[in-house]
Order: C-alpha cells, then sequence, then structure tokens
C-alpha cells in the first residue's frame, strides 16, 4: 500500500469527500427526523383559516363590525367552533417572536430564553384545534378582567426553559415586556411551524372581546367532515354581506400543511438526489481503480497463490486494503465533522452530529465494502499457472 502511496492517496481524497457529503446529508437528515418525531400539539383536520381585510371601513367600527361577523359565523349551518387568532396561524410561514429573560431575587438575569414564539388567540382555540392541557386550565370568561396580571398559557417546552429542575409553572409569574403576568395552564405543544421544523417554545395569550386596540384578522373554523366548496362560498359571501368592502380568503388546513412540507422539503430533496449521484460516481469509480489494480497486480496475486494463499486470503486481502484507505479517509473526515459540534455551528445539538457522523462512516464502509467485493472475487479466482505464464 505504501508503494501505491499515489493512486491510495486519490482513493483517501475520495472517501474523504464522500463521508462530507454523507455526514451533511445525514445531519439534515436527522435533524427533521427528530424534528417530525416531536409532538405537533394540536389536529388540522376540517379546519379552515378564514383571512379577511377591512378595506376602507373606520378602525373604530371595524371591531363591531367584527363581533357581528363571529356571531354569524358560529351560527352559519356546517361550523362547529370559531376562534379568532393572529396571522401566525398553523402552516402559514407566519411566526411572532420574542426573548425572555428570567431574573432571580436581586433582579439579575440569571437565564435568557430566545426564539419564543408568541400567539394571541381566542379562547376557542382548544375547542377548533384540540389543544392539550396538562396543568392547570385554559382561559375563561373571568380572565377578562383579571386586573393587574393578565392571564398566560405556556407549553411543556416553555415550562422546561423556565424550570430545568421540573418545578412546574402553574400560578407562577411570567415575565414579559416589563410586566409580571401569571401563568394559568400549560399545553403539551403548539407548533404552528409544523412538525419539519425545530420545536420552539410557546406563549399564549387570550383575545378579549373587549380589546379595541388589537385588531385580529384570521379566524379558525373547525367545521363539519364533508364540508366543501358551497360552505366556502356561504361564507365569503357573508364577510362581504357583513362588512362593507370587506373581502376574504379561505384556505383548510390540510392544505396548507400540505404545500408547507412540500416548500420544507425541496430542498433537502434535491441535495439528497445530487448527493446520491455524487455517491454513485464514487462508487464507479472506486470499482473501477480496483479493478485496474487488479488487472495490474496479476502476477503479484499469482505469486501468493503459489506460495499457498487460499482464495480466501487474496480476497480478504482486497478487502482489508480498501477498509484501511476508508479508515483513512474517515479519519480526516471526523477532524473536519467534529469542528461543528465543538464550535456549535447552525445551533444544532450535539447528539444531531454524532449520529450523523456514525451513519455517514457506517454507509462510507458499506459503500466501500459493496464496490470491493466483485473485484476481491476476481482477484481470489486468478490461478497461479496463469497469471506467472503472463509474467
Amino acid at each position: 500500500m505504501w508503494n501505491r502511496r499515489r493512486a491510495n492517496a486519490l482513493l483517501i481524497v475520495e472517501m474523504f469527500l464522500a463521508f462530507v457529503v454523507l455526514f451533511a446529508v445525514g445531519s439534515i437528515g436527522t435533524t427533521l427526523w427528530r424534528n417530525y418525531r416531536q409532538p405537533l400539539g394540536f389536529t388540522y383536520t376540517d379546519v379552515w383559516q378564514l383571512n379577511f381585510t377591512t378595506g376602507q371601513q373606520p378602525r373604530a367600527e371595524q371591531f363591531g363590525t367584527l363581533q357581528q361577523l363571529l356571531a354569524r359565523l358560529r351560527s352559519t349551518p356546517g361550523v362547529e367552533e370559531v376562534a379568532l387568532s393572529a396571522s401566525n396561524t398553523p402552516f402559514s410561514f407566519n411566526d411572532s417572536r420574542s426573548s425572555i429573560e428570567m431574573k432571580d431575587e436581586k433582579g439579575k438575569t440569571k437565564r435568557s430564553i430566545n426564539n419564543v414564539n408568541v400567539y394571541n388567540v381566542g379562547p376557542e382555540l382548544p375547542k377548533v384545534l384540540g389543544l392539550k392541557v396538562v396543568a392547570g386550565r385554559w382561559f375563561d370568561r373571568s380572565d377578562v378582567a383579571s386586573g393587574a396580571n393578565p392571564p398566560v398559557v405556556i407549553d411543556e417546552r416553555m415550562q422546561r426553559a423556565m424550570y430545568p429542575d421540573g418545578e412546574s409553572a402553574v400560578g407562577k409569574m411570567f415575565p414579559f415586556d416589563k410586566k409580571e403576568q401569571r401563568i394559568i395552564g400549560v399545553v403539551s405543544a403548539y407548533r404552528t411551524d409544523g412538525e419539519l421544523q425545530e420545536p420552539l417554545s410557546s406563549v399564549l395569550w387570550q383575545i378579549l372581546p373587549t380589546d379595541t386596540i388589537f385588531l385580529p384578522q384570521s379566524i379558525l373554523l373547525k367545521v363539519r367532515p364533508g364540508s366543501g366548496a358551497a360552505l366556502e362560498k356561504q361564507l365569503a359571501d357573508d364577510v362581504r354581506r357583513i362588512g362593507p368592502g370587506w373581502s376574504s380568503t379561505i384556505k383548510p388546513l390540510a392544505e396548507m400543511h400540505q404545500s408547507q412540507m412540500k416548500q420544507l422539503l425541496t430542498r433537502p430533496i434535491l441535495l439528497g438526489s445530487m448527493s446520491f449521484f455524487l455517491l454513485l460516481n464514487v462508487a464507479l469509480g472506486l470499482f473501477g481503480v480496483l479493478w485496474l489494480n487488479i488487472s495490474r497486480r496479476r502476477g503479484e496475486i499469482g505469486v501468493r497463490r503459489a506460495m499457498g494463499a487460499t482464495a480466501g486470503n487474496i480476497s480478504r486481502q482486497v478487502l482489508g486494503e480498501i477498509l484501511v484507505l476508508t479508515t483513512f479517509g474517515l479519519g480526516l473526515g471526523l477532524l473536519v465533522a467534529a469542528q461543528f459540534p465543538l464550535l456549535g455551528v447552525f445551533s444544532v445539538q450535539t447528539s444531531v452530529y454524532l449520529t450523523a457522523m456514525v451513519l455517514a462512516a457506517g454507509l462510507l464502509y458499506l459503500l466501500a465494502t459493496v464496490c470491493a467485493l466483485y473485484p476481491s472475487r476476481l482477484a481470489a479466482g486468478i490461478q497461479p499457472a496463469v497469471a506467472l505464464r503472463e509474467e
């Protein structure tokens, strides 16, 4: 192997590049799989999103018109539940995020929680989306007159971020925008970004019917199973009739979910396809190099066979050499891959990189073994008399 170090160096570089590609694909795939396994926290079957624009109507009148519209929607046959929401509804690609600072008794910041999803929702949201309250309670009518400490609901991920020791957050104060708010409940999750996006902590505030400042322009509707175009047309007509100059768009969350999945999977699929053809070229090149090397080493193999080496010895020699070269390329690749968790690149968990390293190493060894199996069998089939006669 040392005497053929120039040719072997090219194989090592090839193995190194193949490992880097496998590591990148493995990191993305592992991240998507881990995100997908986390609970979504709600159901979107038979749920529609109605977005409306208010036109030129005076703002003071818009709130009254909205209440009329909500009353009409709740009385419409085929509509089971209605809930207001801010624009960051499920699968809409709209976000509203903030940062929370946890302080100690002396007022010093002891922990910062970044990228917190902030939601303004109607109290009917659990009935529309099936949110599961795991501790405390959801908003009710008594919260309208809550006083100086308005109620807030958080999810389990936010609770763990606030109290890593496992303490319950129900009844505690929630610091936000220099105000103390009272945590009344904890839901399992509310991941409006979808299954493939990284799960983030969530905070939910109630949209009060008496609010005359914040005007939500999204409504989530739980409709009767099998509802279709007829109900959609009726809802659109109701919006135009009740709100002068108002217009609306209606989309089922199932269609929005499908569209989001397509967009989020497009890039990984393209990267995976490119990586597949790259690895296919690596495999073909490795197979060709091994075939050429065996043809050039027929005399060497013939001498070994004449000295008593069995076909199995020859096959294991060829396979062992390629595995050694693969190990050298893998070692260089691991040196590069180890920098990602050490430097905290992309803010991905270390376990994701470690899993990707193991997967990439296993696939690289499998690739090398598969490419070397047939050439090793050809080498094992060389007869001493034939090989030495040609010499």
